[in-house]
């Protein structure tokens, strides 16, 4: 098989890395979606010890991701790298359909996040390396798309085997692992890196954020601020819940949100490397901040609709299209520790943000979560701003002409 052969208008990495995330997105999302109702219907556990398993799985996965991007960088491999991290996932799945108490629960889920903690950095520098730097946009939301289709299928699926097998769990916990399989087949025969030159001890990298110029710390702060106000889709479910939407439809609400979400990437991606991802950038948390408020006003199930498809639009336009950006702003030597870093930030200013947005929902209103994260994307978009009027003043370092 060519390793310049194009698979869907992309280089066989990048297809390749879509089709794996495919694959474990649908493996992830036959689960995630029954792990609450299971731990509460099967299990009997109460909300408090759910909500302790998520935050212990994705603080988890949050703190890995700078770890695994710099050992990335450190030891020359990608590939290896985010094989182990899509086995450990596949791996845990076993774990959740054995289950008999939360702490077998915790423990998958802990698995589940390890190992999505240790895969994104490398994988994410996998997608750069092998992109043509006009062609980031592009490839950064092809990913996003096929990533973000898996989470369609894989809801979709959970639902039809819960009918199918009169709503047993654990068979659709069982059968989860063989797409996770197939995505890890998928890297270990397809995935393909340029073998590097092997650095001295003491010239391998560290880590430390001293690689990086204020482009990529000031971006990073950006997004962490963004972050905070973004709070957890939970919010946006309970308020379709609120508003009117009935129970019975929100699954749909929700489907329609990733569905848009998956067919705006590409088209996306196309118009951030054609128009420039700066501004695509910017349209995405002006377009947040706008959706947020909307969500906090909004009166009627109609509302909700439009609401979600357009927020649907807003994760399209801005997922990959970040990623993106920051592989124009990192040097060609620390890709990897540079999206640990950036993924870390992220993560980590998310679980604040859900408990931000928890309080102000009990304490203050419900339209208080929504008028704060339109307000934090608000703030984002005016440093933003700044940043790209101080970015054309100053030039790049020589270091970041190969990217």
């Amino acid at each position: 098989m060519s390793h310049n052969k194009k698979y869907f208008g992309f280089g066989r990495n990048v297809s390749i890395a879509g089709l794996v995330s495919f694959f474990m997105d649908v493996s992830s999302e036959m689960i995630y979606p029954l792990v609450p109702l299971f731990l509460s219907n099967v299990l009997g556990v109460n909300k408090s010890i759910i909500g302790l398993i998520e935050g212990i799985a994705e603080s988890t996965a949050s703190l890995l991701k700078i770890f695994s991007g710099w050992f990335s960088d450190r030891i020359g491999n990608r590939k290896w790298l985010m094989a182990a991290g899509y086995s450990i996932s596949t791996l845990s799945r076993p774990i959740v359909s054995l289950a008999t108490g939360w702490q077998h629960i915790l423990g998958s889920r802990f698995m589940d996040r390890f190992g999505k903690g240790l895969r994104t950095a490398p994988r994410d520098a996998i997608i750069a390396e092998s992109s043509e730097k006009t062609h980031l946009g592009r490839a950064f939301g092809f990913h996003r798309s096929m990533d973000t289709m898996g989470a369609v299928v894989g809801p979709a699926l959970a639902f039809l085997l819960l009918g199918l097998f009169s709503n047993n769990y654990r068979m659709v916990f069982w059968l989860s692992i063989i797409p996770g399989t197939i995505a890890v087949l998928l890297i270990i025969f397809f995935i393909t890196e340029k073998k590097k030159v092997s650095l001295p001890h003491s010239e391998r990298p560290k880590l430390t954020l001293k690689h990086f110029d204020w482009r990529f710390k000031f971006f990073v702060v950006i997004a962490a601020v963004f972050a905070i106000g973004n709070s957890s889709d939970v919010f946006l479910i309970l308020r379709a819940q609120q508003v009117g939407v009935p129970i019975v439809m929100i699954p749909v609400v929700y489907l329609l949100f990733n569905l848009v979400y998956s067919l705006s990437s590409i088209p996306a991606g196309i118009a951030a490397d054609r128009f420039g991802k700066k501004r695509v950038i910017l349209l995405g948390f002006i377009l947040f901040a706008i959706l947020y408020y909307g969500f906090a006003i909004a009166k009627d199930a109609t509302a909700i609709w439009v609401l979600f498809g357009f927020y649907g639009l807003f994760m399209g336009i801005t997922e990959g299209i970040q990623k993106a950006f920051l592989a124009t702003i990192i040097p060609s030597d620390f890709k990897a520790t540079a999206f640990g870093v950036y993924n870390s930030a992220v993560g980590i200013a998310m679980f604040p943000a859900s408990l931000i947005g928890g309080w102000l929902w009990d304490h203050v209103s419900p339209s208080a979560t929504f008028y704060f994260g339109s307000i934090t994307a608000g703030l984002s978009a005016i440093l933003f701003i700044v940043f790209i009027i101080v970015v054309r003043k100053i030039p790049f370092p020589a270091s970041y002409a190969s990217l």
